[in-house]
C-alpha cells in the first residue's frame, strides 16, 4: 500500500515523495504522489515513561501495558521503555516479570531502571530508603528478572566502576544520572563507556563556571547524548536553546511521563509515593518535581518553536534516543525496516500512526 504522504524524513533529511509499505515493512520511499499530503516520520522513540494514562509502571500488569500502551500510542510513539525509578528491592524485580516478551501496542524495548544507584544528594523525587551504592550481584539478579535495557546511575558512588563494566558485558545502555559528579568523575565515566545523560541539568549537580559538573562535561564532548525534558518546566528556553546549541544532533527528547500523563489536574501515584498533578505539573512532598505530562509530539513542537528544523526536531525523538541504545531499526524510515510511521500534518498534528504497517491511530 502506499501511504498518500507528500515526502518522507529519512536519516535525517525530507525526501520528497510518497512511502510505500508490504508485510509490515517499508518497500519503497521517494515515490511519485501528485496528491500526497503531510509527512511520513519515523516512530517516536521515548527512553523514560515511568507511566501513562493512570497506569504506573512499577505496578502495571498485562492489561496495564495495554491501556498504557493505547493511549501513547496516539502520542506518536512506536517504542519505548517503560521506566522504573528507585524501589524496594522486591517490588523492582516483580515489576521486572511483568513486562511483556511481545505487545500488540508500541514496541516495548525492554526497560530503563532509573535506580537504585543513585546519589543520596541528588534523588529528587526517588525514595532514599530504597537507594543503594552500585552492587554488581544485585544487578545481576535485576538483569536475570527482565529485560534491563538502560540503567541510569551516579557514577561518582563506590563501585560504580565495576557495575558499568557489568552492564557492558551485558550490553545494557547506561546513563547518567541523579548525581553529584565531578566532571572529572563523569568523564571518567564517559571514557568507560556512559553514552548518555537523563534529563540533563535536573537531579545533578549545578554547572558553575570552575565546576561545571556531569552538565558541562556532556555538553563539551561529542560522543555523549544529552537527554532533555523539553515541556518548559524542567528547563528554561534559554537553558534549552543552549543545550541545542552546543549539542545539536546529540539530544534525545524525553518525556519522563508519569501517570497522570496525558490525563487531567488530580492525585497520582510514583512507585507508591503520592503526587499531586496541579496546571499540568506533577509535584511530590516538598514540590518536588515528580515526572511530568509532555508528550513526545509536544516535545517535538516545543524544539521546533526553539528554532529547530521539522527533521532536526522529529531526528531528537527518534534516531536519537535509539542510538542511545544502539538500536538500528528503531526510529528510521529505511526498505526493508518494520514500517512504524507516524504521519503528521502541517501544524505537526498526528494524522495516522503504524506500528509494523499496521494502521493504530488514524486522526
Amino acid at each position: 500500500m502506499r501511504l498518500g504522504v507528500e515526502g518522507a524524513i529519512v536519516d535525517g533529511r525530507v525526501v520528497p515523495g510518497d512511502v510505500a509499505v508490504d508485510d509490515g515493512r517499508i518497500t519503497a520511499y521517494g515515490l511519485a504522489s501528485a496528491n500526497g499530503r503531510g509527512i511520513a516520520a519515523p516512530g517516536l522513540v521515548d527512553l523514560q515513561v515511568n507511566g501513562f494514562a493512570g497506569v504506573d509502571f512499577l505496578d502495571a500488569d498485562l492489561d496495564g501495558y495495554r491501556r498504557a500502551g493505547e493511549a501513547i500510542l496516539e502520542t506518536g510513539v512506536t517504542s519505548y521503555l517503560p521506566t522504573f525509578i528507585t524501589a524496594p528491592d522486591q517490588q523492582l524485580l516483580a515489576a521486572l516479570r511483568e513486562v511483556p516478551a511481545t505487545s500488540d501496542g508500541p514496541h516495548v524495548l525492554g526497560v530503563h531502571l532509573e535506580g537504585p544507584f543513585l546519589s543520596a544528594r541528588r534523588l529528587g523525587i526517588h525514595p532514599g530508603s530504597a537507594r543503594r551504592d552500585p552492587d554488581v550481584a544485585f544487578m545481576e539478579t535485576l538483569l536475570s528478572a527482565g529485560p534491563v535495557r538502560l540503567v541510569t546511575l551516579a557514577p561518582e558512588l563506590p563501585g560504580a566502576e565495576a557495575l558499568v563494566d557489568t552492564l557492558l558485558r551485558h550490553e545494557v545502555a547506561i546513563s547518567c544520572g541523579h548525581s553529584d559528579a565531578t566532571a572529572a568523575e563523569a568523564n571518567a565515566a564517559f571514557d568507560a563507556g556512559v553514552r548518555t545523560v537523563t534529563h540533563l541539568f535536573n537531579a545533578m549537580r549545578p554547572f558553575k563556571h570552575r565546576d561545571p559538573g556531569i552538565v558541562g562535561a556532556a555538553l563539551a564532548r561529542d560522543d555523549v547524548i544529552v537527554q532533555l525534558i523539553l515541556d518548559g518546566i524542567h528547563l528554561a528556553p534559554e537553558t534549552a536553546s543552549v543545550v541545542w546549541r552546543a549539542a545539536a544532533g546529540r539530544v534525545a527528547l524525553v518525556t519522563d511521563a508519569m501517570a497522570g500523563a496525558p490525563l487531567t489536574d488530580g492525585g497520582y501515584r510514583l512507585d507508591g509515593v503520592a503526587i499531586e498533578l496541579r496546571d499540568g505539573v506533577a509535584r511530590g512532598s516538598g514540590d518536588v518535581l515528580a515526572g511530568s505530562t509532555l508528550t513526545m509530539i509536544g516535545a517535538v513542537r516545543n524544539l521546533c518553536a526553539l528554532g529547530a528544523s521539522l527533521e532536526d526536531a522529529v531526528g531528537a525523538a527518534s534516531l536519537v534516543p535509539a542510538r542511545v541504545l544502539l538500536n538500528p531499526v528503531a526510529g528510521r524510515i529505511a526498505v526493508g525496516l518494520p514500517a512504524d510511521v507516524v504521519v503528521l500534518s502541517e501544524e505537526l498534528e498526528i494524522e495516522r500512526v503504524l506500528v509494523d504497517g499496521r494502521d493504530r491511530v488514524v486522526g
